[in-house]
């Protein structure tokens, strides 16, 4: 794999997925009781948006650096302020540094909740281990996502969330997403699992959308951010299982006020898609 986060890390696809993740996170913390998290691609935890991979690319300026600007309503404010609060934690200052999911993750755990971050390219493995390396609460592991969804659920806290987010660097990748979704559902059907997916060709998410629908889980959401005039990455979108009860909601909330905030303009009609794949309508 050569694939490197940092070129694009706090870019508009990790503020989208970031952004819904801290809202998934905030409704397992409403109950007591312990959850754990599985992240599957969890990548280096921190980045330099300041060192040569981000600041090559600078995608990082059209994503949390726009965000972070925005003018938002306040019941934008409270949706987001879980996630910009997390981002805030790292900078002293001007954005310099953005955190990865594994470290976001970790930054939102409670004392009774576990973490464990998969990574297997080894650079960005060991910069992962090191990074976690003391809090009991968070493990990170050199292993391939897909092995390690099979090898770590269910968990034995009964609760928690499970993070896909692949690289999407072979040309399969949306056809083992699904199927690492119906394996890992079997054994676990009560999991949430939240899904991430870059939105490039609609034949694709098209049809990654249909073979989700045929697996006949029991509550399947997707949502998508697609911002106008873009070549090459779209937008990005996110299929949710056994979503938190009133995600639906916020995310219609959410979904068009990040747009606005990146794109600088409301959405058209299609632009921030919200559906049922199987379930509640």
């Amino acid at each position: 794999m050569n694939y490197r986060h940092a070129f694009h890390a706090g870019n508009i696809a990790d503020v989208v997925k970031h952004a819904v993740l801290a809202r998934i996170v905030a409704h397992l913390k409403e109950k007591p009781a312990a959850f754990r998290v599985l992240d599957t691609h969890a990548g280096a935890g921190l980045y330099d948006l300041a060192g040569p991979e981000a600041s090559r690319t600078g995608e990082w300026r059209d994503g949390i650096g726009k965000l972070t600007d925005a003018e938002l309503v306040p019941a934008e404010r409270d949706l987001l302020a879980p996630y910009l609060a997390a981002v805030t934690a790292f900078n002293a200052g001007p954005l310099k540094i953005y955190p990865g999911s594994p470290v976001l993750l970790q930054h939102w755990l409670r004392p009774q909740d576990r973490l464990i971050a998969c990574e297997r390219e080894p650079n960005a493995a060991r910069a992962l281990i090191a990074r976690l390396r003391g809090d009991k609460r968070a493990k990170a592991v050199a292993i391939d996502g897909y092995t390690a969804l099979n090898a770590y659920v269910p968990p034995k806290e009964r609760r928690g969330l499970v993070l896909i987010d692949p690289p999407f660097e072979q040309p399969d990748e949306f056809e083992k997403l699904v199927q690492a979704l119906a394996g890992a559902h079997r054994k676990w059907p009560t999991g949430l699992y939240a899904l991430w997916y870059p939105v490039k060709d609609d034949r694709e998410t098209q049809g990654f959308a249909r073979r989700l629908a045929r697996l006949s889980l029991p509550r399947t959401l997707q949502a998508e951010l697609r911002l106008p005039a873009r070549e090459g990455l779209r937008g990005s979108g996110l299929v949710l299982i056994n979503p938190p009860w009133r995600l639906e909601s916020e995310l219609a909330v959410l979904l068009p006020a990040l747009h606005r905030a990146l794109s600088g303009a409301p959405p058209a009609p299609g632009h921030t898609p919200i559906r049922w794949l199987t379930g509640e309508r």
